[in-house]
């Protein structure tokens, strides 16, 4: 297993659509165990592929950052479908680091996905999984947490990171 680097916005894998897992290989599953235990050194709740550079539709969750055993979601292809009530809470991202804004999610999710052994299954998410859920799927179509601010907030996100980047302190891809 593998520690690996983290992209970070603007960086373009993050900005496009990922491609469907079309089987679940030994290295798919190698993926999976790196993306884990890059997630918890981060640490963070959640990493999608294409947040190491893997543009597959394959992210993974753990509400509790690696804290607790048994409380990994691996989702293979995952997708939405449905979403109900109005969550607001402080988000931030793993390719964002240090930055977080409140934003509006479902409060509620049912999502579909496969796990590492090709089960496709039914998920429920409340609260924060609901969040971490939808924000996960966000990420495998292209999409950031800045997506949901408003104009403003978004653009003054956008100018603080290019900020950033001209002064050498944001590495797209970090050492």
């Amino acid at each position: 297993m593998a520690i690996l680097p983290i992209l970070r916005y603007p960086h373009q894998a993050l900005l496009a659509e990922c491609d469907p897992v079309r089987e679940i290989t030994a290295d798919v599953e190698r993926l999976v165990q790196d993306m884990i235990e890059t997630m918890h050194a981060a640490p963070g709740v959640g990493l999608a592929a294409n947040q190491i550079g893997v543009r597959l539709k394959l992210a993974v969750v753990d509400l509790t950052a690696g804290e607790s055993k048994g409380e990994i979601f691996v989702l293979v292809n995952p997708r939405i479908l449905e979403n109900s009530g109005r969550y607001v809470e402080d988000e931030g991202c793993l390719s964002l680091p240090g930055f977080t804004e409140r934003v509006v999610r479902p409060d509620r999710c049912i999502i579909e996905a496969a796990d590492l052994h090709g089960k496709v299954r039914k998920l429920e998410g409340v609260g924060l999984m609901a969040r971490a859920f939808n924000h996960e799927i966000d990420h495998l179509h292209g999409h950031l947490f800045i997506e949901h601010l408003s104009a403003l907030k978004r653009r003054l996100i956008k100018k603080k990171v290019q900020k950033r980047i001209r002064a050498g302190d944001w590495d797209l891809i970090p050492a």
